[in-house]
Formats: structure tokens, C-alpha cells, sequence
């Protein structure tokens, strides 16, 4: 009798491991737009979630929001075939990535899915797509130079190991062209790219005129196209960011290169109106300016001298307006700015960087005393003959008063020249304070 209720209790302990275990689902009950509001199961901010569709094919969303017991979603993919009452289910644990050296060289969008067309092993290292930043008080300092192969940049506004800089221009200036350039030629050994909110146009001409296939072969390209959904826009920049965590921590010397913060800041608008937030300035809610600072603050070194982690967000400023939210707000958090102007580029002068109104802050902690000397030298007169740039054709100006004005008119032809880089030139760090001196030199 005992041995037959023992056999009895075990075969009923082994029936379970077959049986579907339990699984709690929510119910979409409206679609406004691109927000799906959800009732019936308690989600979590940040969560992600399938969502039922006529076709079988799930949706998959994240949590964005919540009003009491409603839940506010956002979709990855375009939305079709939802209806009323489709069941929704939270999909629990934090959503991990496959991050390695079999990601250099290829093209991928915001859920590391490749766009170019190859199939991607699950191969590298598992991670967490969120990070910690460092502790500010154990990050490495900025103490080196990086080389990014362009000649102005290199000598006037040296970036330096762990820097964060933003281009700012309108569009149509050579924003991509000067991203390609420091792509190809920089000596940091990885390079990560974000194309945020572009053209889906622009994404080809960039990898194959831009980057080319020298740049891509130690880049990897993360491309987010205007017309995928804000939310996908938002996890794209989220996880260049990583990836270049990932490579960093690894110790080597990355640069990452983000066209567009932006588009960036659009999405995330997009975003906050859509689920309540009230606009404040110019139409951004205030989430917008909080999360730019939560991203930028992932770039720069880490707690380990070994590795590093540069960047370059390029910033559009809508009619060439520096006042713009997005473009002040940038500058306040960025490690220095590089302005690109219209007159320049429409004069041929490439790049067009207006180094007048450019700055990087940590050039003095990491150049010499002599270079430092020369570039400021450099900029003085070049600010002096933009003070009568407009006077030399209608002869308003006579030489002879101010001996300076006198210099900056005669040696600005050489230092214009030397501003200027053919896209396909390549200008190391350590010939650019001989050319200064050239520039600069017996006019």
C-alpha cells in the first residue's frame, strides 16, 4: 500500500514538467496614433511586450508610460494588424545583446538585426543593452590627443581621448562628408556610427561614399532611418552607445560618431506628446533635455586607464540657428563645439568649419605650450581679416593703420589653404604644427 501511494505522488510531481505553465496577458484596448494603451497586467517602464496582430506575426513594443491602470506602449515595427481586445504579453527579464568583434564591418538597426543583407551569428560577449555610467570621480581624465586625420581639427580644436564634441550646421553643409573623413582616416582601432532619423537615401551614400570600404572594415554601423518609429529611433542611439561601451571597457581607443542628437531629441518629443507631456520650450518637453544628457554622459572613459571612448554628435541647427533648445542645450553638455557655415561652403571652403566660432575645451590639458601658442596665434588672425573680410572689395580698407589687420590680410590666403582638406586627404597629428607654422610663417 505504501509503495503504491509513493509511485502515486511521484508520477503526479513529474506530470507538471509537460504541462503549459501559467502566463498572464494584457488586452490592447485603443491605438491613438503610434501609442497603444493596454489594460489588465502590471508592465513596467522600459518593458518590452508582445502584441498580438491579425497576421500571427507578433508586435513587438515597449512600455513607455502609464495613466493609473492603463499602460501607454510604443511599437519597434510599423503597425498592422492590431484590433481591439488582442491580447499583450509582458515578456519578462532585461533584454540582453550579443556584442563582439563579429559585429565590425557590418550594417545593423536598432534590435542588431542585420540590414546588409548577411546573416549574424549570436557570437561575443552577452551584455545588458542599459549601462551604468562611471563613477565621476574613477573616470580616466582626457590626458591624449586623438588623431582624426583632418587638419583643422587636428591643429585648432584637438580633440582629445574621451572628448565629446558636437558639429553643429544646417543641412547641406558637409556634416556627412567630415564624419566619413574622420571615419577613414582616425587612429582610434574601432569605430562605431549611429545614423539616427536620416534618409533612408543617405544610409547607402554614406557607407559606400562616406565610410567607404576601408572605414567599414573596423566600423560598425547602426542605422535608424526617418521613417522607423520614433521608439526605434531612441533604441538605435541607445545601442551605438553601448557597443562603443563594450569596446572601451574592452580597452581599446573608440571613436563614436552620431549623426543625428537631433533627430535623436525629435524622437524622443515625438515620444513625450504623444503620451501627455506638456511642451515647454519650443515644443520640446522637458524629458527631451533630460534624456540628452543621460546619453552624452555614457560617452567618455571609463573607471580603466586602458581604452577610451570619443565622440562626435553632429547637431542640426533648423535655418542656421544657433539658438535653437537642442542646439544650446548640446553645447552646454558637450566637451566643446565645431560650427560648419553656410559661407564657407557655398566659397568652396571644405571642410567648413568657422573656427572663430568653434572651441574644444580640454585642447590646452593635452597639446604643448608651443602648440597651443601657435593655434591661438592662427585664430587671432583669422578673426582679424573676418573683421574686414567685407571691406577689402570696396576698398574701405587701408593698409597701414593696424599692423596686426595688416599681417591677418597678407597671411590669410595661406592660412585658408591650409584650413582646407580634400575629402580623400589624410593629415596626421604630427605634421599639423609644422603646417601652422607655415601658415602663419613670412606671408
Amino acid at each position: 500500500m505504501h509503495e503504491r501511494l509513493q509511485q502515486a505522488l511521484e508520477s503526479l510531481s513529474q506530470e507538471p514538467q509537460g504541462a503549459p505553465t501559467f502566463r498572464r496577458y494584457g488586452r490592447l484596448v485603443r491605438v491613438t496614433g503610434l501609442t497603444l494603451e493596454v489594460v489588465g497586467c502590471q508592465l513596467v517602464i522600459g518593458q518590452r511586450c508582445q502584441v498580438e496582430s491579425a497576421s500571427g506575426q507578433p508586435l513587438m513594443a515597449e512600455v513607455v508610460g502609464f495613466n493609473r491602470d492603463i499602460a501607454f506602449l510604443m511599437p519597434l515595427q510599423p503597425m498592422s494588424g492590431l484590433y481591439a481586445g488582442a491580447r499583450v504579453l509582458p515578456i519578462d527579464g532585461e533584454e540582453m545583446l550579443h556584442i563582439g568583434t563579429h559585429l565590425l564591418g557590418r550594417v545593423l538597426d536598432g534590435t542588431l538585426q542585420p540590414l546588409d543583407g548577411r546573416p549574424l551569428e549570436p557570437a561575443g560577449e552577452k551584455v545588458a543593452l542599459f549601462n551604468t555610467p562611471p563613477n565621476p570621480l574613477l573616470r580616466t581624465p582626457v590626458s591624449e590627443p586623438l588623431d582624426v586625420g583632418v587638419r583643422s581639427i587636428n591643429g585648432l580644436l584637438t580633440v582629445g581621448k574621451g572628448q565629446r564634441l558636437g558639429l553643429f550646421a544646417g543641412s547641406g553643409v558637409g556634416k556627412s562628408m567630415l564624419l566619413g573623413m574622420m571615419t577613414r582616416n582616425t587612429t582610434a582601432q574601432i569605430v562605431v556610427v549611429g545614423l539616427i532619423g536620416e534618409r533612408g537615401r543617405e544610409v547607402r551614400e554614406f557607407i559606400e561614399h562616406s565610410l567607404g570600404a576601408e572605414g567599414l572594415a573596423r566600423s560598425v554601423v547602426i542605422a535608424a532611418p526617418a521613417d522607423q518609429s520614433p521608439l526605434m529611433r531612441l533604441r538605435a542611439a541607445q545601442l551605438c552607445h553601448r557597443i562603443a561601451e563594450y569596446f572601451r571597457d574592452s580597452g581599446q581607443d573608440v571613436l563614436l560618431l552620431m549623426d543625428s542628437l537631433t533627430r535623436y531629441a525629435q524622437a524622443q518629443r515625438e515620444i513625450a506628446l504623444a503620451i501627455g507631456e506638456p511642451p515647454a520650450t519650443r515644443g520640446y518637453p522637458p524629458s527631451v533635455f533630460s534624456l540628452l544628457t543621460q546619453l552624452v554622459e555614457r560617452a567618455g572613459n571609463g573607471e580603466h586607464p586602458e581604452g577610451s571612448l570619443s565622440a562626435f554628435y553632429t547637431v542640426l541647427a533648423e535655418g542656421d540657428d544657433q539658438q535653437d533648445p537642442v542646439v544650446d542645450s548640446a553645447r552646454a553638455i558637450l566637451d566643446g563645439h565645431i560650427v560648419l557655415t553656410r559661407r564657407l561652403a557655398e566659397e568652396g571652403h571644405y571642410p567648413a568649419i568657422d573656427i572663430g566660432a568653434s572651441v574644444s575645451r580640454v585642447m590646452t590639458q593635452i597639446v604643448s605650450p608651443e602648440w597651443h601658442k601657435q593655434a591661438v596665434q592662427l585664430r587671432q588672425l583669422w578673426g582679424r581679416y573676418q573683421q574686414v573680410r567685407e571691406l577689402l572689395p570696396l576698398g574701405g580698407y587701408q593698409a597701414g593703420a593696424d599692423p596686426q589687420m595688416d599681417e591677418a590680410v597678407r597671411c590669410y590666403p595661406q592660412i585658408a589653404a591650409m584650413l582646407q582638406q580634400g575629402i580623400h586627404e589624410a593629415s596626421p597629428l604630427g605634421s599639423v604644427l609644422e603646417e601652422m607654422k607655415r601658415a602663419v610663417g613670412p606671408c
